[in-house]
């Protein structure tokens, strides 16, 4: 539900890091792990799925605008995730 800008007693500019200020240049990652990342929280940390479905809504789409920063690896599994790493 929208709410008054009033409603608030302070704002945050909408900031958005590079994938090499979020990711180490020599290690792959999960989709669900650069959310995490992204959020400042450990890649291995288990969350639930309503939070991490959240996450994903936001690093999906930086990924995609930050596509030319990264490379895929194919994963091990059809049912397993790929990998993601710095270009």
């Amino acid at each position: 539900m929208p709410r008054p800008k009033a409603d608030f007693e302070q704002f945050r500019p909408l900031d958005f890091r590079d994938p090499d200020e979020v990711l180490d240049e020599e290690t792959m990652y999960t989709v669900y792990e650069v959310a995490r990342l992204l959020q400042g929280l450990d890649p291995g940390r288990e969350l639930d799925a309503e939070t991490e479905n959240v996450l994903l809504d936001w690093a999906i789409p930086w990924m995609m605008v930050n596509a030319e920063a990264f490379v895929f690896a194919e994963p091990d599994a059809d049912d397993e995730p790929g990998y993601y790493g710095l270009a």
